[in-house]
């Protein structure tokens, strides 16, 4: 599979990954799209800060961001996407969400706007929150 996990500066183990391979290739899949690449790559929230500074010029905290490795939009998806663990485990108890279900939604986050789905205005955001919920419906973990 060209779907790749790693963890910088964290102690963080995916569960699951043959799971949510298959489930973010569908996603790609059902948009006619391709998938060369994508490494997930799981952090800190600090890590991610560095990153947000250094990269995108941003001074505060985020959850996830998603760097598009294509020269064009219709090449084959490649991508790093870095997500804080430290923002999903925040976010998921504001928002009363288990930690498992916050990092499959900002994880698909990232494969959304990959597949051209922004976020910017109010109405893209309901948008995107639209399509999270429809992409997370097809992903199948089994129940312990």
């Amino acid at each position: 599979m060209s779907v790749h996990f790693f963890s910088e500066d964290i102690e963080f183990k995916l569960e699951h990954k043959s799971n949510i391979r298959k489930w973010i290739s569908l996603i790609i899949e059902n948009q006619n799209h391709e998938l060369e690449e994508i490494n997930y790559i799981f952090c800190s929230d600090e890590y991610l800060l560095d990153i947000n500074r250094n990269y995108l010029q941003h001074d505060y905290y985020t959850d996830i961001i998603t760097f598009d490795n294509r020269d064009q939009a219709d090449d084959p998806i490649s991508s790093d996407i870095f997500i804080s663990i430290d923002r999903v485990k925040d976010n998921a108890q504001s928002l009363n969400n288990s930690f498992d279900q916050e990092l499959y939604r900002v994880m698909i986050h990232g494969v959304l706007h990959l597949l051209g789905q922004g976020d910017k205005t109010e109405q893209q955001q309901m948008e995107m929150r639209k399509r999270e919920e429809a992409s997370l419906s097809l992903l199948r973990i089994p129940k312990v």
